[in-house]
């Protein structure tokens, strides 16, 4: 059992990955540093090593594939993760364990969008993009988060066991976010320094296509997680529409007492149709949902006891 485990995520990062590690060991003396090596094709695994981590290899590429191992294998009072492409300071990661040992908070974020990130980062579609992936959650579910996709984030361990990680890449960070929202656990945001990669290390993100995942991944959270208001939407958008097309005939109807565009009330009426199909599967999956989120919190309970005999075997 760890106090700290920080959590370094690795694909082709042997400019980096030496410094990343010493820098946590030096900052986080009491934690133990775990590097999951995604089939790097360069030397990251045993420059990592030789720097005193823990390495172990994970097979399934992405992200989210190497959270889900991480989360499974290691048992600790707080995780620590972070990128292995030296773009977050070590010299920041108190802010971010010190809410978790405390038991404050089951996240805390490395907020880097409210301190040098848009000057740091060099690639304006990822600028452009993070706000919009933060405008859109912050809309949906009525939050206050500043960035969504930071890769420096602090985990209880509640929340490591309880998080079924469904996400194999990049969007993992959207995906956590959205759980913790919706379970209602505690987050809390620290500002913190970004700074940009060192020349001649490359990111593994393809802005436009995982900015599409990533979006597309929002929305599928939002059908999920709320239901009732995603296909209400949907209900009412097809009501406009049917009631749109059935005034403009029933209109002429009164006109000229005939009905000379049956397509069109054809249209209204299956319009009509589909927006009550659609709300009554709205309903039927909030229920539905409303029921898992009750086992969600017997897991949780359980999840409690077990971390307080963890904890108290440490001592």
């Amino acid at each position: 059992m760890d106090k700290i485990a920080v959590l370094i995520p690795c694909y082709n990062e042997e400019l980096t990955i030496k410094k990343v590690v010493e820098d946590f060991k030096r900052e986080l003396p009491e934690a133990t540093i775990y590097v999951y090596d995604n089939n790097s094709k360069d030397n990251t695994a045993q420059i990592a090593k030789d720097a005193g981590a823990v390495v172990i290899p994970e097979y399934k590429q992405g992200k989210g594939n190497v959270l889900r191992s991480m989360f499974r294998d290691i048992d600790a009072e707080c995780y620590l993760m972070v990128d292995g492409d030296d773009t977050y300071p070590a010299n920041e990661a108190k802010k971010l364990v010190d809410p978790i040992l405390t038991g404050r908070v089951h996240m805390t974020l490395g907020d880097r969008l409210s301190s040098t990130y848009f000057t740091e980062n060099k690639r304006p579609f990822h600028n452009s993009g993070n706000k919009l992936l933060t405008y859109l959650i912050n809309l949906i579910f009525h939050a206050k988060i500043h960035d969504l996709t930071s890769g420096y984030r602090g985990f209880s361990y509640l929340f490591a066991k309880s998080y079924p990680i469904l996400s194999q890449g990049f969007e993992i960070e959207t995906e956590m976010t959205v759980f913790a929202l919706d379970k209602k656990m505690d987050i809390v945001e620290e500002v913190i320094q970004y700074r940009d990669r060192p020349e001649g290390s490359y990111s593994k993100l393809n802005t436009f296509k995982d900015g599409f995942k990533v979006i597309t991944e929002i929305f599928s959270l939002f059908k999920d997680i709320k239901p009732l208001t995603f296909f209400g939407i949907i209900a009412i958008v097809l009501f406009l529409i049917g009631l749109g097309g059935f005034i403009s005939v029933y209109v002429e109807f009164l006109n000229t007492g005939l009905v000379p565009r049956i397509p069109t009330l054809i249209m209204s009426v299956f319009m009509g149709f589909l927006s009550v199909l659609s709300f009554s599967s709205g309903l039927i999956l909030h229920s539905i949902k409303k029921y898992l989120n009750q086992l969600f919190e017997l897991r949780m309970s359980e999840i409690l006891t077990q971390q307080r005999k963890l904890f108290s075997t440490k001592q």
